[in-house]
């Protein structure tokens, strides 16, 4: 790795921050759920288990459309690609502003899980194909800090519009971000079509992804993308009604909550980034996941806790998960080669949304609620998170590997080639 780090263009710093935008809208759309609940479910009056329904059925319905995706997303221009879903995004987010019932928010979630779940993938693979190894580091931590400004920025707005108005305010708010970012899009960004190699063989979609699904080297990396998104779809469904019946946090405290653990995400998730592209991303993803279960053992077992306290316990917490996540992707993303990238990251994406579902059912399954509101059983949400994470740990390091060996072998060929010529 470079002691010194490359530099990026005007276009890529311009790409970079429309990608990290965009993510922001699609990652508040799925975060803003978990903060609802405490004003969603009374609203609806619905149980906690049919609360994680609804916000499984985002992740089931991704889970479906980026295994379709993979199929085909190597065969069209990453712009026109990217467009489709996030249209699909803006018209299931605008169905959930205007739902009424739980079975119309269901059929919404739905909808907006069908297109949403696919765009992550997209982002990685634009990232990817824009920007080289010895970059992704700082790149992955600037589209991750979308997950750092949800909570500083638009968790807090969408719990005082849901204050101000009601629950449907976010989603409409959404929706007007994302037709600006929408707009932005078709304007500016370039067609991204290098991979559409004519000389390259070409599959039939459901041969692509078989070959997907079953190339040998993939594996760790998916089986790593599954275990790590359990952490998150774990303790995220229940968080605020866990943080204000459990931990004793007033309903108009939440924003603050979610405003300092973003905000110290968003100052952390950089600076993980370049020590990570610098220091190297396994040593780094190691220690976030050791600091992440120590966190996550104690925020899932925390008591009647001062504000001041859980704040600083919760905050840590996120930043911790972030020091696994951002390294994480970076290794992920150089496991494919260039023309399977896409169905790799479709897939990727798909796995991590059954993933996230699957946890997301479970947790409802295991928790309870009981007749003061009292969140039983959370405590065993967090012996699960950390054993998935160890588990994860095993995995990334033969990603590392594979990683290591698939760059030695495209030196070795570069070197060969030049030799030949």
């Amino acid at each position: 790795m470079s002691a010194r780090a490359a530099t990026m263009s005007s276009y890529q710093r311009f790409v970079l921050a429309l990608l990290a935008f965009l993510q922001f809208t699609v990652v508040l759309d799925f975060a803003i759920m978990a903060p609802l609940g405490a004003q969603l479910m009374p609203a609806l009056h619905v149980t906690p288990r049919q609360f994680s329904l609804a916000v499984s059925a985002y992740a089931f319905s991704a889970a479906t459309s980026g295994l379709l995706a993979a199929s085909v997303a190597d065969r069209f221009d990453r712009k026109r690609f990217l467009l489709f879903f996030y249209g699909g995004f803006v018209l299931g987010t605008l169905l959930c502003g205007l739902a009424r019932t739980y079975e119309m928010l269901l059929v919404a979630r739905v909808v907006t899980g069908l297109f949403g779940g696919v765009i992550g993938s997209v982002v990685s693979t634009i990232t990817t194909d824009l920007f080289p190894l010895d970059m992704r580091g700082r790149v992955m931590g600037v589209v991750q800090t979308a997950f750092a400004a949800s909570r500083v920025l638009g968790i807090p707005a969408g719990l005082y519009f849901t204050h101000r108005w009601d629950w449907h305010a976010p989603f409409i708010g959404i929706v007007v971000a994302a037709l600006l970012v929408g707009a932005v899009i078709v304007l500016r960004l370039r067609p991204i079509t290098q991979h559409l190699d004519a000389s390259a063989p070409k599959r039939a979609p459901l041969a692509q992804l078989k070959t997907t699904l079953t190339t040998t080297r993939y594996l760790p990396a998916f089986g790593t993308t599954a275990l790590l998104t359990t952490g998150g779809f774990m303790l995220m469904p229940f968080g605020s009604a866990y943080a204000v019946h459990s931990i004793g946090i007033d309903l108009e405290d939440l924003p603050l909550v979610y405003f300092v653990a973003g905000a110290c995400s968003l100052v952390t998730g950089p600076w993980v980034a370049r020590i990570a592209d610098r220091a190297g991303q396994f040593p780094v993803f190691v220690g976030g996941v050791v600091v992440a279960i120590a966190f996550v053992l104690l925020y899932s077992q925390l008591g009647m806790t001062a504000l001041p306290l859980f704040i600083l316990v919760n905050s840590l917490m996120f930043v911790a998960l972030g020091a696994t996540m951002i390294p994480s992707q970076a290794l992920i993303t150089a496991v494919p080669s260039a023309d399977g990238r896409g169905a790799f990251m479709s897939v990727s994406a798909s796995i991590q949304q059954m993933s996230g579902g699957i946890a997301s059912v479970v947790a409802g399954l295991v928790v309870s609620e009981a007749t003061d509101g009292h969140i039983v059983r959370f405590d065993r949400l967090g012996y699960v998170v950390a054993c998935t994470s160890l588990v994860a740990l095993v995995l990334m390091s033969r990603v590392r590997r594979l990683v290591e060996e698939g760059g030695t072998r495209t030196r070795s060929a570069s070197v060969l080639k030049k030799a030949k010529s």
